[in-house]
């Protein structure tokens, strides 16, 4: 291990190959034992281990022990439901965690004399590193050299304003690089991290939390409470209707009301719909960092996005440098001209100097101080030997450090000119910065008062070509856009107006008060804000958020990591800054924000399909209790045998769960899922388990087997799947036509706005549930016998249940959601 003593030449030339390979066989890395994903063993135990997986198995182990083996399909949806969420996690978890680790963040590490990229997994003890703007700090250690180095440390400290870092000063992991550079040694990786012993659970795989799941666990735990208390009055009325029967008939009919009442698909759909939808948009080059964001998304109604990279394709390109004043000599042009040059020829340049560098050869020149750009401050500045100090940067920000004239007496025109000449410059939607100078050296990161004014350089950005499209989108969907940049406000609402943006008058953050309310105020009218600092944007996230919207930020400089952090929704550009994208939930690895459309569409048709088709899992399970609850009063047997619902929740429920297209909807989604579904569900399964017992009585009273008779022709006999009379089938018969009729009605008021293919689809699930009845296989495997009086009165009775399912869908509070969409 290195010692504190480091000689020259070992802080320039890092580790050797051999030194890296001796700490790696040590274990001397900066990974972590917490996973970001489940393993295998894991996802079956949360997939098999569950307490209606417990519930639906014992009772598929008495139905079993009875010989009715076709009343034991439910046990075949039991383990197939198990196997789709085991099989379909595993998936979800192998494509996100390989496109996750593609995507993974680097550092850069001084081995064996060369700068390489590493994954920030790979450094080790003691490797030398190598710090830029927008990079995350991977590991603790001491400073070996700096310059300029501000930190974000909000992380570890809660405070938002950079802090300055020079040499032999200690670095922590977890904090950000928001300007300057440096190199250090890491001397704690891995779990001696400083930021990894504080906060170690925040790096560990969680479940996904959400409404929609904080609301089908509490769903569950009532059903749960219902079970416990249906089960034994299921076991009661049913051995006091059809105990002289024997006790597998008993355990039949109770099987049936209590297999009813078990949601056996709903955390299956809720489980996998968010992974299918994570996995569904990294086809469309979206990684989701945080599946909670597939929901969160459905919710939005304000994005705030920024000019560059957002609005424009990101890649600047100098255009002109227009010197100041306009009649000065050549001579003193080419010196501003070099000037820019010897200013942009800077290894850690931010995009403008990159662009001016591409432009304007070096001439040279030695650096002998310098400070690099932020955001905050707006400016960067380099003092050179045998020349003056030079700044670039927001023109108004080195204005008011100009003479009061705007320059010194005689060298150029007065500043109220320059911002004239500003102002015209960026109305055109080109991005404008100043180049001045002192003869002062700098000697801190405060700027001289004796600045002159040298010269403007425009530069120019070119629009996204889907840009337009984009917008128009968003707002049909009602979405409001808010454009929140950097720049100059004429130039940032000069290219809003170019994507079809409506403007109005764009503000200038600077003049805008610290108060939220007055915060809350302005963000409610206008649209388009310029030189807005990190903090701010970092507030009008805040005051938005208070204003009840839902916000997604969009950002790719580490500028924008606090507002993306805070932001409901946080949306990085591929291209970003590291520490912009390890605080998304959301990462446009190709950094199209055209794909922004698409991933909103995507989280409003999944969890509009996820309260649909809980909707009708919670309508079966009120049918469910209804029927138990008569069958107890009337002594009768339980309407139903367990086949019965297993084809009336695949052909109503579980298929159309598996079409999440059933549920497509343009309407963002809104709180109060779980009082929705109660609503609209619990009425309607109270109607369906209404029909369904009248229908059983009429059944029983015109076709039923006289009570005298039943014990000798309608007993299960051990080892038979059926019993041997057919007119023992026919009151269950003419109650599971009744059931599918409501169901269905159900299911098409779900469905809407009914489109060609959801009819299509919904009448081929009427054609399977027919053929049950029809095919002979069908009539044995089910038990249904139905001749044509039966089948014609438990019609009737279905329609009158479909009629009163229609008039709670239009009349009771809270419909479903269909009626918010338009159906």
């Amino acid at each position: 291990m290195t010692t504190a003593r480091e000689t020259t030449a070992e802080r320039q030339t890092g580790l050797t190959s051999a030194e890296v390979a001796d700490r790696v066989a040590r274990g001397q890395v900066n990974a972590l034992t917490e996973r970001t994903s489940r393993s295998l063993a894991e996802i079956f135990r949360a997939n098999v281990l569950t307490r209606f997986n417990a519930i639906l198995g014992a009772l598929f182990v008495l139905v079993m022990v009875t010989g009715s083996f076709a009343d034991g399909l439910f046990g075949g949806v039991l383990v197939l439901n198990s196997a789709i969420g085991i099989v379909q996690e595993y998936l979800a978890k192998r494509k996100l965690d390989r496109l996750a680790l593609l995507n993974s963040p680097t550092t850069r590490v001084v081995r064996d004399g060369q700068i390489i990229d590493v994954p920030t997994s790979e450094v080790v003890l003691d490797d030398l590193i190598e710090l830029r703007t927008g990079d995350e700090v991977p590991a603790d250690g001491p400073l070996t050299s700096a310059n300029g180095l501000e930190l974000d440390e909000s992380n570890l400290t809660g405070e938002a304003d950079p802090v300055p870092h020079a040499a032999g000063e200690q670095v922590r992991s977890g904090t950000t690089v928001v300007s300057g550079s440096g190199r250090y040694r890491a001397r704690a990786v891995g779990a001696d991290a400083y930021v990894n012993k504080i906060a170690a659970d925040a790096r560990r795989f969680t479940r996904t939390r959400s409404e929609i799941q904080d609301s089908v666990n509490t769903l569950l735990r009532y059903i749960t409470w219902v079970i416990v208390i249906a089960l034994p009055v299921a076991l009661w009325s049913q051995w006091r209707a059809v105990g002289e029967q024997g006790w597998r008939e008993v355990v039949i009919r109770s099987a049936a009301g209590v297999v009813g009442l078990v949601p056996e698909g709903l955390v299956l759909l809720t489980s996998v719909a968010f992974l299918l939808s994570a996995v569904q948009l990294t086809r469309q080059q979206v990684l989701v960092q945080q599946l909670p964001a597939v929901e969160g998304l459905a919710r939005v109604d304000v994005v705030c996005v920024d000019k560059t990279g957002t609005l424009t394709i990101g890649d600047i390109a100098f255009e002109q440098l227009h010197p100041l004043p306009r009649r000065e000599a050549d001579a003193d042009a080419d010196a501003t001209r070099q000037a820019l040059g010897a200013i942009a020829d800077d290894p850690f340049a931010n995009g403008t100097l990159l662009a001016i560098g591409r432009a304007i050869a070096p001439p040279g020149w030695t650096r002998t101080h310098s400070v690099a750009f932020n955001s905050t401050r707006k400016w960067s500045a380099a003092t050179f030997e045998g020349h003056d100090t030079w700044v670039l940067g927001a023109p108004e920000v080195l204005l008011a450090h100009c003479a009061t004239s705007g320059s010194r007496p005689g060298d150029g025109p007065p500043s109220d000119g320059i911002r004239q000449q500003v102002a015209h410059l960026a109305a055109s939607g080109r991005r404008v910065v100043m180049i001045a100078r002192s003869p002062q050296p700098l000697t801190e990161t405060e700027l001289p008062d004796d600045l002159t004014p040298a010269g403007l350089v425009t530069l120019t950005e070119q629009v996204r070509p889907d840009a337009r499209e984009t917008f128009a989108y968003f707002a049909e969907q009602g979405v409001a856009v808010k454009v929140i940049s950097g720049d100059n406000p004429a130039t940032v609402a000069a290219v809003a107006r170019e994507v079809g943006l409506d403007v109005g008058e764009p503000v200038d953050a600077r003049t805008l008060s610290d108060d939220p309310d007055s915060l809350r105020e302005v963000l409610r009218t206008a649209s388009v804000f310029g030189r807005v600092s990190p903090e701010q944007k970092r507030a009008f996230v805040h005051a938005l958020q208070a204003d009840g919207h839902v916000v997604a930020m969009t950002g790719d400089g580490v500028n924008d990591a606090l507002a993306l952090k805070d932001a409901d929704i946080g949306v990085a550009m591929g291209n970003g800054a590291q520490a912009t994208k390890a605080v998304a939930e959301l990462v446009l690895l190709d950094g199209k924000f055209s794909h922004l459309p698409r991933v909103l569409a995507e989280g409003r048709r999944v969890i509009a399909n996820v309260e649909r088709v809980a909707n009708l899992f919670v309508a079966k399970n009120a049918m469910s209790l209804v029927a138990i609850l008569a069958a107890a009063i009337a002594l009768l047997p339980f309407p139903f045998l367990p086949r019965h619902l297993s084809l009336v929740s695949a052909v109503t429920i579980g298929i159309p769960a598996f079409f999440p297209a059933l549920g497509p909807t343009p309407r963002r989604y809104v709180p109060g899922f779980l009082g929705r579904v109660l609503r609209f569900a619990v009425p309607v399964g109270v109607v369906a388990g209404v029909s369904v017992f009248a229908s059983y009585l009429i059944a029983n009273r015109n076709y039923g087997v006289p009570g005298e008779e039943f014990l000798r022709r309608c007993t299960v006999a051990p080892g038979q799947s059926t019993v041997p009379d057919h007119a023992c089938w026919q009151t269950g018969t003419g109650a599971t036509i009744t059931l599918l009729v409501v169901f269905f009605a159900i299911l098409i008021v779900l469905a809407r706005p009914l489109a060609a293919w959801k009819v299509v689809l919904v009448g081929s699930l009427v054609a399977v549930a027919v053929l049950a009845f029809v095919l002979p296989a069908g009539r044995e495997l089910f038990g249904f016998d139905a001749p044509a009086g039966l089948v014609w009165q438990s019609l009737a009775v279905g329609a009158v249940g479909a009629g009163a399912v229609e008039l709670v869908h239009r009349f009771a509070p809270g419909p479903g959601p269909s009626r918010h969409d338009g159906g």
